[in-house]
């Protein structure tokens, strides 16, 4: 059987963490980063019951005595990259997966640091001396394990899962520690009697195709025998670029949907643009206030990389969800993302011949002068930076309750 050599570390509460190591009068106490929504808390907070992406009125009823904090996101980023940069020092094999936690196969290294748990003793005695910061992480056999061990260290440990009793390690776990078991998921699951990852390992492959769809019943029955070919990717070509926005629990309308749109969209595209990519594929992700999430997408003619085609294709999926989904009141995230990506060097001029798609693709006149119109709007943001231009729709709609710092963080990277 294969040494267990895979690394997974997550920082702990990480916003919040940074929040209470840079005003120790916080420490201890249960905090929340945010204000009408609740975009990362603290352990305190959390046995509360307190999440991310709960709405603020809601967070202080369950913890009347809740401090909220605006958030410093500069130094997210700085401090993320220091705490994962550690771990270059061990091996050279790391995936970072996103701002607070990474994988890394430290096989071969054992000769210049030890085995796979003395390095992973030193990467957190050197996060929280170097860093100032609580490290959990995973030692296991496959990247899936590796994840979960971090996930049963927290707060601020270390678990080491030898590979001749992982089974009984993993089988004994609630389901939703698993890697893609979310709320909808979990709750599905529960009405089969499935609460643990023993029960759903013990649960026909078949039975979970039924309930889960082909691809995720496939999956999740591999991952609760710990079948998980996956190996560290140190250096991934982007198939898509995305970005969410959490809205607490907001009303089901227009008035709500289209301005968190527009702005999720000014964000994708302009990445896409830098990047001299465009994206065929838009998707579009609605979860409603019970957790419940519709995803729906659409393949288009053309490339696209403009904000207000992307835009406009992400409001007509979402509202059709919605027109789907008329006992649904309220909701509580939405997302975009582009995928099929291909480079866009320079933009293709093509003949009018009209049609419903025109506006939509790039290379019409419609489509140039938004490209044209962008690509201006990204010189200007450059130079002066975000905030110096945007779009009415983004630049006058003051609903938006998660700071567009934190978007720009939690936006996956290309």
């Amino acid at each position: 059987m294969d040494t267990a050599t895979i690394l997974h570390a997550d920082l702990d509460a990480f916003y919040a963490s940074v929040e209470q190591m840079l005003d120790p009068t916080l420490r201890g106490k249960p905090i929340a980063v945010g204000g009408g929504v609740v975009l990362a808390a603290s352990y305190e907070a959390k046995k509360f019951g307190v999440r991310g992406g709960m709405g603020g009125r809601q967070a202080k009823e369950l913890c009347p005595q809740l401090i909220f904090v605006g958030g410093h996101f500069d130094q997210y980023q700085k401090l993320g990259d220091a705490a994962i940069r550690i771990l270059d020092d061990f091996t050279p094999l790391v995936e970072r997966i996103s701002i607070d936690e990474a994988f890394a196969d430290v096989a071969g290294t054992e000769h210049l640091f030890g085995s796979p748990e003395d390095i992973a003793r030193k990467v957190r005695e050197r996060v929280r001396a170097e860093v100032g910061l609580p490290i959990s992480v995973g030692v296991a056999r496959t990247k899936h394990l590796a994840k979960i061990g971090s996930q049963v260290a927290k707060p601020d440990g270390l678990v080491v899962i030898d590979p001749e009793r992982e089974l009984e390690f993993l089988h004994q776990l609630p389901v939703d520690l698993m890697w893609g078991v979310g709320p909808a998921t979990k709750a599905r699951l529960a009405e089969q009697g499935v609460f643990t990852i023993g029960q759903l390992a013990q649960t026909s492959v078949g039975a979970l195709q039924r309930l889960l769809g082909p691809v995720a019943g496939d999956k999740l029955a591999a991952l609760a025998w710990n079948r998980d070919p996956r190996a560290i990717v140190t250096n991934r070509r982007a198939h898509s670029a995305g970005a969410q926005s959490a809205l607490g629990k907001r009303p089901a309308t227009l008035k709500v949907v289209r301005p968190t749109l527009s702005h999720l969209a000014d964000r994708i595209g302009s990445r896409l643009r830098a990047k001299l990519l465009a994206g065929r594929t838009v998707t579009v992700r609605v979860r409603f206030s019970d957790m419940t999430a519709v995803t729906r997408a659409a393949t288009l003619p053309a490339p696209i990389a403009a904000t207000t085609t992307l835009s406009e294709v992400a409001e007509e999926l979402a509202m059709g969800v919605l027109a789907d989904h008329p006992e649904e009141l309220t909701i509580s995230l939405l997302a975009i993302s582009v995928s099929h990506l291909e480079t866009q060097p320079l933009l293709q001029l093509e003949l009018s011949f009209g049609g419903h798609d025109e506006v939509r693709r790039p290379g019409t006149r419609t489509g140039a002068a938004r490209w044209t119109a962008d690509k201006a709007m990204d010189k200007i943001r450059d130079r002066f930076g975000w905030e110096a231009i945007g779009y009415g729709a983004v630049v006058f709609d003051k609903t938006r309750s998660v700071p567009d710092a934190f978007r720009s963080l939690a936006e996956k990277e290309l």
